[in-house]
């Protein structure tokens, strides 16, 4: 079983790549933004919730995600793997899925990280705003996200360097180049 975790700040290339990755590799994605959206436009309980967290820049509480995820990840029948997307976000949140995916057998393969420069960040995300309408991506919020990845997110990187997860994959650049350092080092781990 493969299991990836794709990293980066908001508008690092995370959702683009994870489409690369399940085409290339057969995995499902999780996405934890598109789940809560989808919770959000039905209007659920957990939607109405995760929305007055998101409206704010904040991070969804760890408690709230695992079982969104371990539902999501149960659901899904004779997996080649899965592609994390936007999760885990917080130390805590890489501790409770560690322990939820040994509770199944599974582990973290690799965590890519997916480093891109602050200014091309905010860049792109206003961009994105713009195109998809998205009300997160203007550009107060944007850099209350980035304060948020900054203080509660980057300590991941290492905290899976200490696990033996990390790659490093320069999230600037051609979008086939990018593609490519993915590619390699989900190949090198699945050849290992």
């Amino acid at each position: 079983m493969l299991n990836i975790v794709i990293f980066g700040a908001p508008g690092s290339g995370k959702g683009t790549q994870s489409e690369r990755v399940v085409e290339k590799f057969g995995l499902n994605h999780i996405s934890t933004g598109d789940v809560l959206r989808a919770e959000m436009k039905k209007d659920t309980g957990l939607g109405q919730t995760a929305k007055k967290y998101i409206d704010q820049g904040q991070l969804i509480p760890d408690e709230l995600m695992i079982d969104i995820l371990a539902g999501v990840l149960d659901s899904f029948e004779a997996s080649k793997g899965v592609i994390f997307d936007g999760f885990p976000r917080t130390v805590a949140q890489a501790d409770e899925l560690k322990k939820m995916l040994a509770a199944r057998g599974q582990e973290v393969s690799v965590m890519l990280d997916l480093d891109v420069p602050e200014e091309e960040l905010i860049e792109r995300l206003i961009k994105r705003g713009q195109i998809s309408g998205r009300a997160d991506d203007n550009e107060e919020t944007i850099k209350k996200r980035l304060l948020v990845y900054n203080t509660q997110t980057s300590p991941l990187i290492q905290w899976y360097k200490n696990e033996g997860k990390y790659v490093h994959i320069k999230g600037c650049g051609e979008l086939e180049e990018i593609t490519e350092q993915i590619v390699n080092a989900i190949t090198a781990v699945k050849n290992n």
